[in-house]
């Protein structure tokens, strides 16, 4: 209780806003904390910064000697042409395949629960893990012209290997599986209560998926989609075993390399990474569209 004729003691402190503490010094404590915060990630932004600077050094080196080859003349050559083609033909198609077949079975194992589940899981991890090349002679094995799946396919006219589909067959058995995990850690995101609540609101199991599970998952849906059109468009190892013609964009780029050096081929290479970022950038612009129900 303040008696009559106390002075309070003087302070060059304020009160903070909402009756918080005084202000005086607040500035300084946020300075410091600042500080101290900047000094805890020196270590690890210069650890960060040497691996950061081996990504983009030499690609801004590779982007420089664009100017001292004809891009334009070289990706006007039948075959550049050709292998552009090719890639934006087969690899759409392949993402396309994995996302049909890949978000059902990615929602089966997010949701599911039966025997064997771990198994599937490491099935589809497989092909990650493989290196590409065994990747190829792994579908050689099933898909070659000498096998009965091969030479039966080549009988009716649909040969699977050294065609469209057999550079179909190599992309999206490389690049699915990175749509079915992102796929399945974006089921895995959703509340489940979300569901039940739905089917408790007479819808069944088919819509409660189409309007409460794929809207939620969909941000991470599309991530996988990017993630398996940009392994697909620049698979090399296992479509060079399964279908070395007709030539896509990474395979022109190697035989580029081997005939004529590394001037070449920066066309190519630049129009590889020009489709891969278009792409990129429109399923990133769609998958951020709200949808209304």
């Amino acid at each position: 209780m303040r008696t009559p004729g106390a002075r309070r003691a003087p302070t060059n402190a304020r009160s903070g806003p909402w009756g918080g503490p005084p202000v005086s010094g607040s500035s300084g404590a946020f300075g410091t904390g600042l500080a101290r915060i900047d000094r805890t990630v020196v270590i690890p932004a210069l650890l960060g910064g040497v691996l950061l600077a081996y990504f983009v050094v030499p690609f801004v080196v590779f982007l420089l000697q664009a100017g001292a080859v004809d891009v334009v003349g070289e990706l006007g050559a039948p075959a550049t042409r050709a292998a552009i083609v090719t890639s934006l033909v087969t690899a759409p198609i392949a993402t396309l395949v994995a996302t049909v077949f890949g978000v059902p079975l990615a929602y089966v194992l997010s949701r599911g629960q039966f025997r064997g589940k771990r198994l599937v899981e490491a099935a589809v991890l497989i092909p990650l893990v493989l290196p590409p090349v065994v990747g190829g002679a792994v579908l050689l094995s099933v898909l070659g012209q000498f096998t009965p799946l091969g030479s039966a396919a080549a009988r009716v006219g649909v040969p699977l290997t050294d065609s469209h589909i057999g550079v179909i067959l190599a992309q999206t058995f490389v690049a699915a599986p990175f749509l079915v995990v992102a796929a399945k850690a974006g089921f895995d995101g959703v509340d489940r209560r979300l569901e039940e609540a739905a089917r408790t609101m007479g819808y069944g199991p088919v819509e409660t998926v189409r309007l409460v599970s794929l809207p939620l998952a969909r941000n991470a849906i599309a991530a996988g989609i990017v993630l398996t059109f940009v392994r697909a468009i620049g698979e090399f190892g296992a479509t060079m075993m399964v279908a070395y013609n007709p030539r896509t964009m990474p395979t022109r780029i190697w035989v580029s390399f081997v005939s004529r050096g590394l001037e070449p081929v920066v066309p190519i290479a630049l129009a590889l990474l020009a489709i891969t970022l278009v792409v990129v950038g429109l399923v990133q612009v769609l998958g951020r569209t709200p949808t209304h129900h």
